[in-house]
């Protein structure tokens, strides 16, 4: 029997994009994805994590398991510190999209770029590095690069535009940091666009899908 990876999607943006990774780095594993589009809208409109939000994850962690799940994957990182609760809750593997990506950048350097073009994004992702980098003994200083209404573009469907802004912001950042974070799975859509970096620049997804299939494996 293979095993089975279940995601759980805040929206359907990197739905695409993670299934054909996963079918890319373990050909054998089977994929489920559990979306709910209303969980990033929630999110955004609080600010940040509402215990309705947690409930849900949570929720949908257990029942991930239940279904036959031998990991749960969170592509979220606007909802990472909720997977760490989920993840208490069950008795698989639970990865997070972006955890790799922050071990990953404090090895490389110590100063540390992060773009993202929703706030609710970053805050988590600014305290995943931090905390990544005390577990490793590293001293880190983060920069915070956000790029407003580029996410907007991407879901209205404007693909190009998002990927222009976003670059813009990798390259302001670059010039002052050791490597530069892409704080959202769904800027793997300017991965094409990108061209030459002065410093590494790292996305989530290759990187998360990788973390999984090692977990898996063990």
């Amino acid at each position: 029997m293979g095993k089975t990876v279940f995601i759980i999607h805040t929206s359907s943006v990197s739905v695409a994009d993670l299934n054909a990774l996963f079918a890319d780095l373990a050909p054998g594993v089977v994929v489920r994805n559990i979306i709910d589009d209303s969980l990033l809208p929630e999110v955004l409109a609080n600010n940040g994590v509402t215990p309705a939000v947690t409930r849900r994850i949570c929720q949908y962690a257990t029942q991930a398991e239940a279904a036959g799940a031998d990991l749960i994957f969170n592509q979220c990182s606007s909802v990472g510190e909720v997977a760490d609760v989920a993840a208490t809750m069950v008795d698989i593997p639970l990865v997070k999209i972006d955890e790799r990506m922050a071990e990953t950048a404090c090895r490389i350097g110590a100063r540390i770029g992060v773009v993202a073009t929703l706030p609710t994004t970053m805050g988590p992702t600014v305290r995943l590095i931090k905390r990544m980098a005390e577990k490793l003994g590293k001293e880190v200083t983060v920069s915070e690069e956000l790029t407003s209404g580029a996410f907007e573009k991407l879901i209205s469907g404007d693909r190009k535009a998002h990927n222009e802004m976003v670059i813009a912001s990798i390259r302001k950042v670059a010039e002052q940091v050791d490597v530069v974070v892409c704080a959202q799975g769904s800027m793997l859509a300017l991965k094409p666009d990108l061209g030459e970096t002065p410093v590494p620049v790292l996305m989530s997804p290759p990187l998360g899908v990788q973390h999984a299939v090692e977990v898996l494996a063990t």
